[in-house]
Parts: structure tokens; sequence; C-alpha cells
């Protein structure tokens, strides 16, 4: 019974801070969202030079999608140690998309990330190929929301 209580609470948690940064990115003023944008298809690019296509988690293992989460865990936490704060909010975006992969509830609020994020302003794309300019990654298709993410998708899977 503890336990259940327990794994419910930190489900409970993971809602809040998914919903905090939905919250967050709907009342920003756009530079905030535009920085956040660009900041998401930056590390969309990165993890796509490594052969990791984000916007399919979907479609990952489960343990894939864990291990992802894990590890973008610890790169916002060494992010925000050296105050590089842009690029760990971009990143926070993909962690809170692969936490709802596994965990449904929290879906509803990384949807309206998203749709935050796609409505952003026009210059999101200058500043996303910027960014991967300078980390010598290949400019990508653009903007775009992860399979099962928008919002007229009726389940997470539907998409």
């Amino acid at each position: 019974m503890f336990s259940t209580w327990n794994q419910e609470k930190a489900i409970a948690t993971l809602v809040d801070e998914a919903q905090s940064l939905a919250d967050k990115l709907a009342s920003a003023k756009p530079h905030i969202v535009d920085s956040h944008a660009a900041a998401a298809q930056f590390w969309a690019a990165s993890y796509l030079a490594l052969g990791q296509n984000l916007y399919d988690l979907i479609a990952w293992k489960p343990a894939a999608v864990t291990r992802f989460a894990s590890t973008a865990q610890t790169k916002i936490a060494a992010l925000r140690k050296k105050r590089e704060y842009d690029s760990s909010d971009g990143l926070a975006i993909w962690l809170h998309t692969a936490r709802a992969v596994t965990e449904p509830r929290i879906t509803p609020a990384v949807r309206q990330i998203w749709q935050d994020i796609l409505a952003a302003g026009p210059n999101v794309e200058a500043m996303a190929h910027d960014l991967m300019q300078d980390a010598g990654l290949p400019l990508d298709e653009g903007r775009r929301i992860p399979l099962g993410f928008r919002v007229e998708d009726g389940s997470l899977n539907s998409d």
C-alpha cells in the first residue's frame, strides 16, 4: 500500500513539473517561448546526429525511453549548474515528452507544451539553425510535434 502511494506521489510530481513548464510557456513573453522552441529543436538535431530520432520517442522501446529520460535529467542538471538555462530548458521539453511516453497522465501537459512550441514566432528557425551551425550539426526539418502529441490525437498511441 505504501509503495502504491509513493508511486502515485512520484507520478503526481512529474505531472506537476510538466504542467508547470506548460503554464510557464503559455504565459511567457514571445522571446522566451522562441528560445525554448529553438533549444528543443537543437536537441532533436543533436540526438538525430547520434542516430536517435526524438520525434519518434513513442516508437522507442520502453527501456530506451527510460534510459533517455535518465541521461537527459543528468544533462539538464549539468547544464543548469553551468548556467546554460536556455539549453537545459530545451532538453527539459524532451524529458517531459519521454516521461509522457511512459506515463500517459503527463500527456495533456506535454501536448500543451508542444502546441506552444509550434506556435512560437518566426525567429525560432533562425535561432535553431544558428545553434545547430555552432555545434556543427546538419540543419533539420524545422519545428514539428513528436508523434503522438498533437492535440487532435485522441490517445498517446494514435499518430
